[in-house]
């Protein structure tokens, strides 16, 4: 019915995208560089080594483009929330500088990429704002501004923005644009073949051995793939060697409608600084605007029901345009790092060749294309005037100490919660399309009654530390409280940083949920 959410989460990315198909490996082969994460970084990163003429072999889990990128609002923007202030707080203004200009060289050479390339992605130079709806807001707003005026920031403060909400204030960043990020990269795929470099769909990969001399990526089929560095882009590195980074990120979920409007859209794109969190921009469907309205993030697995956020999205929509229609709704992922700027680089000092992209903290079309150009430039050799700022190795007293302790008790303590709280609920009392926490034989398992009436049930204990996954209601998946894992609900990882699935339920178990459920 128009105006009701749509039944099951799917992005308008990849409903009006062609993408390729590519072969899963079955083999052992040798390259330059081998690319593990097919979204924004490894595919940019490839495109830039095959013109170099350096031969890549890109692998990827599941589809390409199915992760962060194929789930992302895609605004092309240096303008990443109240960061600018903070950064010059904590590090000092001239890396705040260095990570605007990072940024706005990204949004650059996307522009360039585009217009080079005559790629039809929908590019569009667009104004984005950031706007206050509280008093203290408005004033984190005006101290923004200040540091924008310190960094020399194109923008300005204002007083309103052009909708039906109550705005304190309103922080201009000028000239940044928006696109249909799976269009570009699904051309870059093509240069990428067309060089002669490789690209396999369907290939987990699951370590990495490495020595001085080349690095070679373990899958999970039992092939190895070669080169002479490895480049971790797969949003969060699949292999953590002893960074420790599941210890110094956190995982974050949001929400996205896409929704159909009776009045035109007035152009730009807006973020909310308050809570809950509120986006907004412009995109085309059948060459009329649709708007994309986004925001309630949350730290993954936790919280209330999540179904309960895409329904806070619709309300705040009908109060602020004329909806017609509900036509997408799907939510997205990301890392943020103890000091909310992306680890790119080294993936420690003793394993030189093996490198990671992660912690975008949802500004992944900037700050993943920033970490393509950073990788690239250390596997070339090539000076790079950002390499210290995303360094993974840094570490800064204030306030990354005291955010490791915080984010790190509040895994102990889901750690410790989920392992004493015994649900209640029973698996036979689940409704259709419904999943749950439940008691079978008096241990804690995870259930879900599929549209045909069929248990699928698992332990619920996630395999990367032992913390006790929760059910996502709004996208039926296992989601991990402690470190953002997240499993479907037959227990296959979707997310890492875990690796291995959920274990699933023998037929027994299934079989006394079906008797009881069926009276016998």
């Amino acid at each position: 019915m128009a105006g009701h959410l749509p039944q099951s989460p799917e992005p308008y990315w990849r409903e009006t995208a062609e993408l390729p198909k590519f072969n899963q490996l079955h083999e052992d082969i040798k390259v330059n560089v081998v690319i593990v994460g097919g979204g924004i970084t490894g595919i940019t990163a490839a495109y830039l080594l095959v013109k170099e003429g350096v031969k890549v072999a890109l692998i990827e889990a599941d589809h390409l483009l199915n992760g962060t990128t194929g789930h992302t609002t895609a605004k092309i923007t240096a303008q990443h929330g109240l960061i600018y202030d903070e950064i010059i707080q904590h590090m000092g203004q001239s890396k705040a500088r260095m990570y605007y200009e990072a940024n706005t060289d990204a949004l650059q050479f996307i522009e360039k990429t585009v217009k080079e390339q005559q790629i039809d992605c929908d590019f569009k130079k667009q104004d984005a704002y950031l706007y206050a709806s509280t008093d203290q807001y408005a004033m984190k707003l005006e101290q923004e501004w200040k540091a924008y005026q310190k960094l020399s920031i194109e923008g300005s403060l204002k007083d309103s923005i052009p909708f039906n909400i109550s705005v304190h204030n309103a922080l201009s960043m000028t000239n940044q644009a928006q696109f249909h990020p799976l269009k570009y990269l699904a051309h870059l795929l093509k240069v990428i073949t067309d060089a002669g470099s490789l690209i396999f769909e369907h290939t987990t990969a699951v370590n990495v051995e490495a020595d001085s001399q080349q690095a070679a990526v373990l899958t999970r089929n039992g092939y190895r793939v070669t080169g002479h560095h490895v480049l971790a882009c797969s949003h969060f590195p699949f292999y953590e060697g002893t960074g420790l980074y599941s210890t110094r990120m956190y995982a974050d979920r949001s929400y996205i409608l896409g929704v159909k409007t009776k009045e035109s859209y007035p152009g730009g794109m807006y973020l909310s600084v308050d809570q809950p969190t509120r986006s907004l921009r412009s995109a085309s469907l059948n060459g009329e605007d649709i708007v994309l309205i986004g925001g309630e993030s949350h730290k993954t697995g936790q919280g209330k029901d999540t179904l309960e956020h895409y329904e806070a999205l619709e309300t705040f929509g009908k109060k602020v345009f004329q909806v017609e229609d509900i036509l997408y709704r799907w939510s997205a992922q990301d890392l943020t790092t103890l000091d909310k700027i992306p680890y790119i680089g080294e993936i420690t000092s003793t394993k030189p060749r093996v490198l990671i992209a992660t912690g975008y903290r949802k500004w992944g079309m900037t700050n993943g294309t920033a970490a393509a150009h950073l990788l690239t430039d250390i596997v070339l050799k090539k000076e790079n005037p950002y390499k210290s700022l995303y360094s993974p190795s840094r570490f800064y007293a204030d306030p990354s100490l005291k955010k490791f302790f915080i984010e790190n008790a509040d895994v102990a303590k889901h750690l410790v919660k989920g392992k004493i709280d015994l649900p209640h609920k029973k698996a036979e009392e689940l409704d259709v399309d419904e999943g749950s926490v439940v008691t079978i034989d008096g241990k804690r398992k995870g259930a879900y009654k599929d549209k045909e009436g069929q248990f699928h049930i698992v332990d619920t204990t996630c395999t990367h530390v032992g913390c006790e996954v929760e059910w996502n209601h709004g996208d039926r998946t296992w989601d991990c409280p402690c470190h953002g894992s997240r499993f479907s609900y037959t227990g296959e990882v979707i997310e890492g940083p875990a690796e291995k699935p959920l274990q699933k339920e023998d037929h027994t178990m299934l079989e006394n949920v079906t008797e009881e459920d069926s009276g016998y």
